[in-house]
């Protein structure tokens, strides 16, 4: 599906319904389809090669946010069903939906129910059109396409939701056409089977948001700054990843250009007159080059070595700088992408190189675990609309650690300063080191550590 060309179609079908005003615009859905393409390797011009550093700049950071997560939903019957389909569709998966969200700029949680029970789906920013926001920056406008193909035939599902006055609508279309960029013409849902079933208009009750986690990497919108819609976690250094990969293909060239070789007159090599080439000692092509050469006395040699001097130190110096410089543009600590060696040293650098990087993290946890908390909205509204459970309440807990700043054993470290100090009284440190609450960590102290008090 061509993103740009689907937002033209769906913004003539919004057009014929009566829409006027869009909160999404073209140069937006341009830069979501480029940050799509660069996570995709679809980039690097014709015979160039790329670094690939959008996908490990995703990937990184993702691996960051959720390295130590753990959530779950407690606190009644309802809890324990919505908690099961949490942990059967979501958690298992936090790690690789962050990272899409984080490359394309933005991501939907959408609870998919029936009275058979409820599954998830995981849309990408290229695949839906947010239409409006309201004042708080809340999305009560949103049209998701999706597509499959049938022999000849493309067929588009186009799902409109909006939210008014705490009613619920939702409308589902399909179409018809021998092209993935258009809609064609209109069809029933019946002609798909697996869409068959899907009402094609419904008015719901029960919720004042769309029934989905909406979630957005938490940059500043550089390209449409008044706009709500999420950027990607490398649109400010699209030009330096670019320059990058041009620096990667200079260092490429410069290995295969002073790959070691042997000059050989064509004089010395028989020549394979059916196959129209000279054939080589060994058959070693690679290492032999064959080149004209003259009999005299003053002339080239009839072999001679080609071994030149790589520029290695220079070329990797201005690579690593230029990681360097995208790695500030990413909010990536220093040495995540670029060489490490040097560049922290203390366990105070480390933790100083790495606030950036954190205080970005913590960022992308909040507006994940805000996601998270809409989609198991979702969940409980269409869990009473199709009666799986029984209506109850329920409260959702998150922990994230924070083990990107300080290791375990750092952290063990400060405690044990803090209990020399008496800071942390003795009963404190087995409880939390120990797993133990503060009663059973009291009694199992040694009886010096008991005298201390």
């Amino acid at each position: 599906m061509n993103c740009s060309a689907m937002y033209g179609e769906i913004l003539k079908l919004l057009r014929k319904d009566g829409e006027i005003t869009y909160d999404i615009n073209s140069q937006m859905v341009s830069h979501i389809q480029l940050w799509s393409a660069m996570y995709e390797n679809r980039t690097a011009p014709k015979g160039k090669k790329s670094a690939n550093l959008p996908v490990q700049i995703a990937s990184e950071i993702a691996r960051l946010v959720t390295l130590e997560m753990s959530s779950r939903i407690k606190g009644s019957q309802t809890a324990d069903y919505l908690n099961a389909v949490y942990q059967k569709y979501v958690i298992p998966k936090v790690r690789i939906f962050t990272e899409y969200g984080l490359a394309k700029g933005s991501l939907i949680i959408k609870p998919v129910a029936d009275k058979n029970g409820i599954k998830t789906q995981f849309i990408q920013a290229d695949r839906f059109f947010p239409v409006s926001f309201d004042g708080s920056g809340n999305l009560i406008k949103c049209v998701f396409a999706d597509q499959i193909r049938q022999g000849k035939n493309i067929y588009t599902l186009i799902e409109i939701q909006s939210i008014e006055k705490r009613l619920l609508k939702i409308q589902n279309r399909l179409f018809k056409s021998n092209n993935d960029s258009i809609l064609g013409y209109e069809v029933a849902l019946s002609e798909v089977e697996q869409w068959a079933d899907l009402l094609k208009e419904g008015i719901f009750t029960g919720t004042d948001k769309l029934p989905f986690g909406f979630f957005r990497c938490p940059l500043a919108n550089q390209i449409d700054s008044f706009s709500p819609l999420g950027v990607s976690c490398y649109s400010r250094a699209v030009d330096l990843i670019e320059e990058a990969d041009r620096r990667y293909n200079n260092i490429s060239w410069e290995y295969e250009a002073t790959e070691t070789a042997v000059h050989i007159s064509e004089s010395m090599l028989k020549y394979d007159k059916d196959n129209d080439k000279f054939i080589y000692p060994g058959g070693a092509e690679r290492l032999y080059r064959a080149v004209e050469c003259s009999a005299g006395a003053n002339d080239k040699p009839l072999i001679e070595t080609y071994s030149p001097q790589i520029r290695s130190t220079e070329l990797f110096d201005g690579w690593n700088n230029q990681l360097r410089m995208i790695e500030y543009a990413c909010c990536l600590a220093y040495g995540t992408l670029s060489n490490p060696q040097n560049v922290d040293k203390t366990a105070e650098e480390i933790k100083a190189s790495k606030q950036r990087s954190y205080s970005f993290v913590a960022d992308v946890q909040k507006a994940l675990e805000n996601a998270l908390k809409d989609y198991i909205d979702a969940c409980w509204f269409w869990s009473q609309i199709f009666g799986l459970v029984p209506n109850g309440k329920y409260t959702v807990d998150f922990d994230w650690n924070d083990s990107i700043v300080s290791s375990p054993d750092e952290k063990r470290k400060q405690d044990m300063q803090d209990l020399n100090l008496g800071i942390m009284r003795p009963e404190e440190y087995r409880a939390k080191w120990y797993n133990e609450d503060i009663q059973t960590a009291l009694a199992n102290l040694p009886q010096s550590a008991e005298v201390m008090e």
